[in-house]
């Protein structure tokens, strides 16, 4: 493996405790921001209104961010905030509406700061974007040179998000160990960045493992505890670390290749973007022939309801579709070649086809 190694290791600033929101204008100020986009969804921006802070002295030009992280929204927005002369962009919401506020306040070379609604990727954390093309695939990631400015968490707003895509973060950012470590691992001499990340890696598995039950009962039951807050920090902060330290080493290898090649088939859009993730590590595992981790990792997936094979998503493929996607997971692009078996389309497709055999057993 010859891979980029350049630590993008955290925002400028960070803070995670009840509360945090009331310090936005304060955060504006220091930084002699006064105008700006607040990027915002429909249902998240609902959610975040109770804890979003009156800005007193902070021109706002409130912006709904249309559904999808494009270049072509991307452009849209961006005539807009030369056109009013923003200063800076607020995002607020999950993980498509940080990534489009990164890509906009790159491209016009302002700050952008970023009060996430989610727990479902480490996005607010990590200085980089993934771009989707309009119809709903996947195109590729743009890592920016500048770290984020600011990332507050408000743990009362992700307490009252929807368990699913808490549940789909946690699939996201367990799979954070099993990529990182199938790269890793085939390091003869690991660099202290990359002993960084692979403890960040390391810890996401272990935290998720030992908390996650917990967390998701602090939402059932609307109560903050410390499990929800280790879980939250974990999708967020330690998620973010592993690619901050270890760059190409700590990012991706087999299981999103997985999860970009079934952003081709339709039916997959109904999927959320963690659970594909999750299912892409027991493919993945299946590759390395690491069937006694698939083992020790299903009581976990079960207790959570994260999916372990295609008819748990209820998807259904043909030869021609399996194909398909195990093409598109296999592209000389893809990171599942980061790996160190051989993988060819028929590699992918014959471990989707067992991994679809051994669920039925």
């Amino acid at each position: 493996m010859n891979q980029s190694l350049i630590v993008r290791g955290a925002p400028q600033e960070y803070e995670c405790r009840v509360g945090a929101w009331d310090d936005l204008e304060e955060h504006l100020n220091r930084r002699k921001i006064k105008r700006v986009m607040i990027l915002h969804g429909k249902e998240s921006w609902e959610a975040a209104k109770p804890y979003f802070p009156t800005l007193m002295n902070i021109e706002k030009c409130s912006v709904y961010y249309g559904g999808e992280c494009t270049d072509e929204k991307t452009a849209e927005l961006k005539q807009i905030v030369e056109q009013k002369h923003l200063e800076g962009i607020v995002a607020v919401g999950g993980g498509k509406i940080a990534d489009l506020g990164k890509a906009i306040a790159n491209q016009c070379d302002k700050p952008i700061l970023i009060l996430p609604t989610l727990a479902a990727t480490c996005a607010a954390y990590t200085p980089l974007s993934v771009i989707y093309k309009t119809d709903g695939s996947m195109d590729r990631y743009d890592a920016f040179p500048q770290s984020n400015a600011l990332v507050l968490i408000e743990p009362r707003v992700i307490l009252s998000s929807p368990i699913e895509l808490m549940i789909a973060g946690i699939g996201d950012t367990v799979a954070k160990w099993y990529e990182a470590d199938a790269m890793i691992s085939q390091l003869e001499i690991q660099p202290i960045e990359i002993q960084v990340s692979a403890f960040a890696a390391k810890k996401c598995r272990d935290v998720l493992l030992s908390d996650s039950q917990e967390a998701l009962n602090a939402m059932k039951e609307k109560e903050l505890n410390q499990a929800f807050l280790n879980v939250v920090e974990t999708n967020i902060l330690l998620g973010g670390m592993v690619g901050g330290f270890g760059d190409d080493y700590g990012r991706t290898a087999g299981a999103h290749s997985i999860h970009d090649a079934l952003t081709m088939l339709p039916e997959s859009h109904q999927q959320l973007h963690g659970n594909k993730v999750a299912y892409g590590v027991f493919v993945q595992l299946v590759i390395e022939n690491k069937w006694s981790e698939i083992e020790r990792l299903l009581p976990f997936y079960r207790s959570l309801d994260l999916p372990t094979s295609l008819k748990e998503m209820n998807m259904v493929l043909s030869d021609d579709e399996y194909m398909r996607v195990a093409e598109r997971a296999s592209e000389p692009h893809e990171t599942i070649h980061y790996m160190k078996e051989k993988i060819t389309p028929e590699v992918v497709k014959d471990a989707m086809k067992e991994l679809e055999k051994f669920n039925r057993k």
